[in-house]
């Protein structure tokens, strides 16, 4: 009897679960599992546009041009400018024994040049140097702009590898004063104010001789 009740159970079970997974009328039957998940791939990927050619793409950034002749905004300036003699570094400048470097000024045609080097000489800085190289831009009241580069190099920076600031560089000087100072002088690589600066030395004047009277 048990028996008979126990087959009766099964059949109802597998006829309850068999209606379940038969859907209504009117819907798909529901896929059935796969290996892949949550869906098998497609037959065929998706179609890709493709994208334009990379060759003659410019630079967002605009091109640099070519210095080719020096605007002189000021006289006055740019004949203190051409004697600009001597090189003051900030960094070494207050240690006894510390000298100026020399730096010079070259006209060529309507294109100014300047270059230019310090080789510390002061006690505990011997290989420490730094140097200018470029190309004037524009001389007006107080404002030198070089295009070009300020190298510093100090032993205990970066293991004596050179640091440079480069581009357009602006000088200022201020009233009377006899010195144009870097504004983009902070060392890039330990943010010191190097204090870089080009002085003006007055020419020596070379008086002349008097023709002495022929004696008799």
């Amino acid at each position: 009897m048990t028996r008979i009740f126990s087959s009766i159970a099964l059949v109802a079970l597998f006829a309850t679960q068999a209606s379940a997974q038969t859907p209504p009328a009117g819907q798909a039957a529901p896929q059935a599992p796969s290996a892949y998940y949550p869906a098998p791939p497609p037959l065929q990927a998706p179609s890709v546009q493709q994208g334009v050619p990379t060759t003659g793409l410019s630079s967002p950034l605009p091109p640099t041009q070519k210095v080719e002749r020096t605007e002189i905004a000021a006289e006055t300036e740019a004949q203190l400018f051409i004697d600009a003699r001597k090189i003051v570094w900030g960094r070494h400048a207050k240690i006894k024994g510390a000298k100026a470097g020399d730096v010079t000024v070259t006209k060529q045609g309507n294109l100014w040049t300047i270059k230019g080097r310090i080789d510390s000489v002061a006690p505990g800085t011997e290989g420490d140097w730094a140097s200018i190289d470029g190309v004037v831009e524009r001389i007006s009241a107080g404002i030198v702009q070089i295009r070009g580069e300020v190298a510093f190099r100090v032993a205990k920076v970066e293991k004596g590898t050179p640091c440079k600031v480069a581009g357009t560089l602006t000088f200022r000087r201020s009233g009377k004063s006899q010195v144009w100072r870097l504004a983009e002088g902070d060392n890039p690589c330990d943010g010191t104010r190097e204090a870089f600066d080009l002085v003006y030395e007055k020419p020596v004047e070379k008086k002349p001789v008097p023709t002495q009277p022929k004696r008799s």
